[in-house]
């Protein structure tokens, strides 16, 4: 029997006192702000009486962070996968907006040519693929209960527009996928279903800081 839904959480507030651009960079852990808002996703997820059969995560700092409130919680540990990691993209260590902002930076402006792929980055179709193959995987493998995924603004974002039947192309200001959020998708006649968006974390959106990616 495969699993029942797939939670894929957003991480918590970064520890991000330049205010760049993190992206893959090594060295971004969660802030204690994003400590907090990764246990709230837990409690979330714990108030729900579920089965949490298995916990993924990105390989990266931040996304491991948030994933142990979850383990702890379930008594899981967090398998990592490189598939539902941060994209890629041009402008990692930069901040993108002030008066050093690398949009100012004309050596930068032909890596904005094409929004809609994007030029900046890993294409949102390449994202969308993997975070999928990832999800068809984690669903696969699973003896019953859910799976919960913990990943990045911008791979969820594409699962739910992917799934939703959506343009992948959109405006990265109007994401909605706020920190420590949860998404949460069924599987319906072999095609995964958005069931659930919750923001257990939306009391601590007023401090946070989210500047991490494109």
């Amino acid at each position: 029997m495969p699993a029942e839904q797939i939670h894929l959480v957003r991480h918590g507030e970064v520890f991000n006192p330049q205010g760049v651009l993190y992206g893959r960079l090594p060295g971004y852990g969660l802030s204690s702000l994003g400590h907090e808002m990764a246990q709230s996703a837990a409690d979330d997820l714990q108030a729900r009486s579920r089965s949490i059969a298995a916990l993924i995560s990105s390989p990266l700092q931040r996304t491991q962070q948030s994933a142990e409130p979850i383990a702890r919680v379930f008594g899981l540990e967090a398998a990592l996968d490189d598939r539902v990691i941060e994209p890629e993209n041009r402008f990692e260590g930069k901040r993108m907006s002030g008066r050093d902002g690398a949009l100012r930076d004309v050596r930068n402006w032909w890596f904005l040519v094409n929004p809609w792929e994007p030029s900046w980055g890993e294409p949102f179709g390449s994202i969308a693929k993997r975070m999928l193959h990832a999800m068809d995987d984690a669903w696969n493998a699973t003896d019953g209960g859910d799976v919960v995924i913990v990943s990045h603004q911008l791979p969820i974002w594409m699962v739910h527009r992917r799934v939703a039947g959506k343009s992948l192309a959109h405006d990265p200001r109007r994401r909605r996928c706020a920190l420590s959020s949860i998404t949460t998708f069924a599987r319906r006649n072999g095609r995964f279903v958005e069931v659930g968006y919750r923001d257990p974390a939306a009391r601590f959106s007023a401090n946070a800081t989210d500047l991490g990616a494109v």
